[in-house]
């Protein structure tokens, strides 16, 4: 039997059950596996009082600090996380809180290894707790965990020996793996572990497009509302194109702007900022769509993009993270500059000579939950093999 913990800020709960849904899926299908069992330790971040009374923070506050989550036990341990500090202390102030979390959990679930699920401020913590209870470490690196964290003056210290000192390491793409190693992480523990994708939910539908009522070409933005993944490139270039439509789903501090750039080209009856959008409601509307643009500055491997493949959508990315694993023949779509013009000539030639739907398709038949829990089941008995036949050994 194998006892993972899978550590996790990045988890669904009742108050935003789109955050880290990737996650939620990646352990859902770990704990399905034969003799393996999980506990999932979903820490909420919260500031200090008073603080903490805001409005936004509110309905955190009041989660459960236990609950059973689709089958998972989940616990949601508070940590104090500190404003205006740029990181410094958010992996200190998450190690402070999970370790009588984890003491606890301890006396009923002898977890063998520690599961990781995002950088930071997971990877730190995790490999600090690693040390105190005897037990391996694995850190998977995502996008912004590493991208962001990882360069970040006040964090990138921390980012590098987590990665240093953790037993095994995976990387969402090739592409995030020569990040890591660029950043003076050892390249020799880490693993990629491609992400997976729903594949009987995300499906072609030929009636899609007439059951949600549009007439014409229509491209399909799926991302949060914020500077990075550059909706107002997708919004310029769907502008260009007289008789394109564009659904932006996804929320963020950029809806203001966004809504403003939409009002100042004039195509509000064209481009719609749809808001939060439930994963479970995606399905219809990337089947509907001809073209999935997302013009992200970064990614590891978005989960948007093979979802729109698996539902036989062609997408049109810039070359950034692992595009160039995604998009590995014509019918998977384009990869341009990440300009408005650019796109806009992608998304007319896709429009106008669209790949056959199923051809889209098996771009994606590589990407499977099943193949992406098995994956990640044999890294982590290694690790846990590895520990036992040498238990003084010291990855850093």
């Amino acid at each position: 039997m194998l006892r993972v913990l899978t550590l996790s800020t990045l988890f669904p709960d009742a108050t935003r059950p789109n955050f880290g849904v990737f996650v939620e899926r990646q352990t859902l299908g770990l704990a399905a596996l034969p003799d393996t069992e999980v506990h999932v330790v979903a820490p909420v971040g919260l500031p200090p009082f008073p603080l903490s009374r805001h409005r936004s923070y509110r309905e955190r506050i009041a989660l459960p600090r236990h609950e059973t989550w689709k089958g998972l036990s989940v616990e949601r341990p508070r940590f104090l996380n500190i404003p205006a500090t740029s990181g410094r202390f958010h992996a200190a102030m998450l190690m402070r809180a999970l370790v009588p979390v984890l003491t606890c959990i301890r006396r009923d679930f002898a977890f063998d290894v520690i599961d990781a699920s995002f950088f930071f401020p997971d990877g730190p913590a995790a490999v600090a707790l690693g040390k105190r209870f005897g037990v391996p470490v694995s850190i998977k690196a995502r996008g912004a965990d590493i991208h962001h964290w990882g360069t970040a003056t006040a964090t990138r210290a921390a980012v590098r020996n987590a990665g240093r000192q953790a037993d095994g390491l995976l990387a969402v793409s090739a592409a995030m793996r020569d990040d890591m190693i660029a950043l003076g992480i050892p390249g020799g523990r880490i693993a990629v572990h491609h992400t997976g994708v729903d594949q009987e939910r995300f499906r072609p539908d030929p009636a899609a497009k007439a059951a949600l009522g549009f007439e014409g070409p229509l491209v399909v933005s799926v991302g949060a509302l914020i500077p990075r993944k550059g909706h107002e490139i997708a919004i310029g270039a769907v502008a260009r194109l007289p008789g394109v439509s564009l659904q932006i789903a996804g929320e963020g501090p950029e809806r203001a702007r966004l809504e403003a750039l939409i009002a100042t080209l004039g195509v509000g009856d064209r481009i719609r900022l749809l808001g939060p959008v439930r994963h479970d409601a995606l399905p219809p509307l990337l089947a509907a769509a001809d073209v999935m643009a997302l013009a992200s500055s970064s990614e590891g491997l978005a989960n948007a993009w093979v979802e729109a493949l698996a539902s036989g959508t062609p997408i049109v990315i810039p070359d950034a993270g692992g595009a160039r694993e995604v998009v590995d023949r014509p019918a998977a779509g384009r990869i341009v500059e990440r300009t408005a013009d650019a796109f806009a000539s992608a998304i007319d030639e896709l429009s106008r000579v669209p790949p056959a739907r199923e051809a889209v398709r098996a771009t994606a038949a590589k990407f499977t939950w099943e193949r992406n829990a098995e994956t990640l089941r044999a890294h982590l008995a290694a690790l846990v093999e590895k520990k036992k036949r040498d238990p003084g050994s010291n990855p850093g």
